[in-house]
């Protein structure tokens, strides 16, 4: 009788329930703990959408009881607050499934005693060519975390990037999308912003100058520019927008023309403009019914004319 081979020796079942059957729980455990994992992602985000609608609903409640609005800003806040936890979550997700799926991978590998030394030679060298390809787009996803990690800005800020100053729209792992005061919506890598200034983070400051002519007495031009500011503070529609008192000052700048004085203000994000058009109002009234002018630019121009040539008196005979 011919000699059976090893394998053959094997019974089909033991065969049937050895590396398939420990392939199978491999790839069933792994989409377990993709699951889980996606699960319990998405399971922060929503805590996270629900808790800012929650903030929000409490702070309705406290302005009907007598306490301050949020302002106009709140729900900028709250859609920047929830792009950024779905971003985030996005991101989990996806590296959750790409590290579920290398560790399955190696687990079969090992089941069945595959050797991944050349594939992985292979697909090392394959990355680092693709590194060197890609190191635009890399550089632009590292820098979109790492932004959203930090907070720089979010849907519905202003912000200053230096070339490119505007409303943000959409904020992306690639892309910032930025639209400015034309209406031109810019497409921003994030890789490429070097700089960010956020004009509406936080709080903002509303800042209003003004100057009066050098003859005009100072201290009843700041009186009228304080009692500006307090009518500005007791307007109900202006109120709810400031987060202190308003302050004055004077002689910020000195000059032969004028002098100049100060009005600011420290206000809800994103409301300073909002302020500065209506103090500016308040300004024109108050100054209008005092009587002080305000100070106008003024050009000196010298002009000098040539002298004629002396005539000579004297004549010859």
């Amino acid at each position: 009788m011919p000699q059976l081979a090893v394998e053959d020796a094997i019974p089909w079942t033991q065969r049937l329930l050895g590396a398939p059957l420990q392939s199978l729980v491999a790839v069933v455990v792994g989409i377990l703990v993709l699951a889980l994992l996606r699960w319990m992602i998405g399971r922060t985000v929503r805590s996270v959408v629900e808790g800012t609608s929650h903030m929000r609903s409490q702070a309705r409640r406290l302005m009907l009881r007598g306490g301050v609005d949020p302002g106009p800003a709140d729900p900028l806040a709250l859609a920047r607050r929830v792009q950024r936890a779905e971003t985030m979550g996005s991101v989990l997700r996806s590296a959750a499934a790409l590290v579920v799926g290398v560790v399955v991978l190696t687990v079969v590998a090992n089941i069945y005693g595959w050797d991944l030394a050349p594939v992985l030679a292979s697909a090392g060298v394959a990355g680092v060519a693709l590194g060197f390809g890609a190191q635009t787009l890399v550089k632009d996803l590292l820098s979109g975390i790492f932004m959203l990690i930090e907070d720089q800005y979010g849907v519905g800020d202003v912000i200053d990037l230096g070339d490119v100053s505007g409303t943000v729209e959409e904020v992306g792992l690639r892309v910032t999308q930025v639209r400015d005061l034309k209406g031109t919506l810019w497409y921003v890598r994030n890789g490429e912003i070097v700089r960010v200034g956020n004009k509406t983070q936080g709080w903002s400051r509303a800042l209003v100058e003004i100057r009066i002519g050098p003859d005009q007495d100072t201290d009843v031009a700041v009186g009228l520019l304080r009692e500006a500011a307090a009518a500005l503070a007791a307007d109900p529609l202006i109120s709810p927008l400031l987060l202190d008192s308003p302050d004055v000052t004077a002689f910020e700048d000195l000059s032969g023309e004028s002098v100049m004085l100060r009005a600011m203000v420290k206000t809800v994000p994103a409301q300073q403009w909002v302020v500065q058009r209506a103090l500016r109002a308040q300004i024109q009234r108050v100054f209008g019914a005092g009587g002080v002018p305000l100070a106008l630019p003024r050009r000196e121009v010298h002009v000098e004319r040539a002298q004629p040539p002396a005539q000579d008196q004297t004549k010859s005979d």
